[in-house]
């Protein structure tokens, strides 16, 4: 708790236009402290996505509660808010939804879905700090957003940090309690808590990258042109994920989606060219997550046998964009 995390977080609450940001251990405590201040245990139902990191239902099932996997939309991966509402149950005490490869999910359609049930959302901005949806950032919009500083997301640390931002001072105030074990003061304890504290040196490492950040997230849109443009002619055996109109996606992954993955994976091999598959297997479908399942997820199932993530950095070096997008020409020529 030195002074570079209370930088850190004047830092970061004034470039998503927040009033307040907890720094914290990591993205999935992120997530954890956030549910925990909701009072978020047993009984309770979050509504979620099945196809992203293991981290967004293993949260709520630690708290005793259950996530409830709603399919997600099979052209943005992200989560199909149209069948947000049937999943509703008067035991549903929040939403999670994920904002995948860094491009926000349809928030505003959610964030009215939930309100006519009074209902919060956290947003799982993960993989998409410091991407817009209708001009305003990720981490902004909602009662809660929630990020990772994992050293491949797009603003990275060195090792394990994450953050989370609301304008409510109360939940802020409970957020922080339970970062430093639910202490309000030294030795005294109102909440029950966890050591979520992000290491000061971690800060100071993100407060370093900073400055840069910005022309980082410029040059990951720039590097995401070159790849549609490139792979524009392959569009009828690779199809990219759409990014809607009203987003700036910051590309925590670029990902493009083929039934014919296994040989292209194996080709692209090959060829030197390293990729990854985010994800393989949706969540519900997990050994550990199968008795949470409610109902068919058949889009989540089918873009879990499709997507490849790319390379993808701000430093990626044209040229060897140039050999990725020329190998996928003649892979699927």
């Amino acid at each position: 708790m030195g002074p570079e995390v209370k930088q850190l977080e004047e830092t970061l609450s004034a470039f998503v236009n927040v009033k307040h940001c907890i720094t914290v251990s990591s993205g999935t405590d992120a997530l954890l402290i956030a549910l925990m201040a909701l009072k978020i245990g047993v009984g309770d139902e979050v509504i979620t996505t099945p196809f992203t990191f293991i981290a967004t239902a293993e949260v709520i099932a630690l708290l005793g509660a259950t996530p409830v996997f709603v399919d997600v939309d099979p052209n943005t991966a992200n989560l199909d808010v149209l069948k947000v509402e049937d999943a509703i149950t008067d035991r549903t005490k929040a939403i999670i939804p994920v904002s995948l490869y860094g491009q926000c999910c349809d928030m505003d359609h959610l964030n009215a879905i939930a309100k006519a049930h009074n209902l919060p959302v956290i947003e799982d901005a993960a993989q998409s700090f410091g991407a817009t949806y209708k001009g305003r950032r990720s981490c902004s919009l909602s009662e809660v957003g929630c990020t990772s500083f994992f050293p491949s997301k797009p603003l990275g640390c060195y090792g394990d940090g994450g953050a989370i931002f609301t304008n409510d001072d109360s939940m802020a105030q409970t957020m922080r309690e339970i970062r430093v074990h639910g202490q309000s003061k030294r030795y005294v304890h109102d909440q029950i808590g966890i050591g979520g504290r992000m290491d000061t040196l971690q800060c100071a490492i993100v407060l370093a990258k900073f400055p840069r950040f910005v022309e980082e997230i410029e040059m990951r849109q720039a590097i995401a042109r070159r790849y549609d443009s490139g792979l524009a002619s392959l569009s009828n055996r690779l199809k990219r994920i759409e990014i809607l109109p009203e987003n700036k996606s910051v590309y925590g992954q670029y990902t493009v989606k083929t039934d014919d993955r296994e040989n292209v994976v194996e080709a692209l091999s090959a060829a030197g060219v390293p990729t990854a598959i985010h994800y393989p297997v949706p969540l519900n479908e997990q050994s550990a997550y199968q008795h949470y399942a409610h109902g068919n997820t058949p889009n989540s199932s089918e873009l879990s046998k499709q997507v490849i993530s790319l390379p993808m950095s701000a430093d990626l070096r044209l040229e060897d964009q140039d050999y990725i997008i020329s190998t996928l020409q003649e892979v699927l020529s």
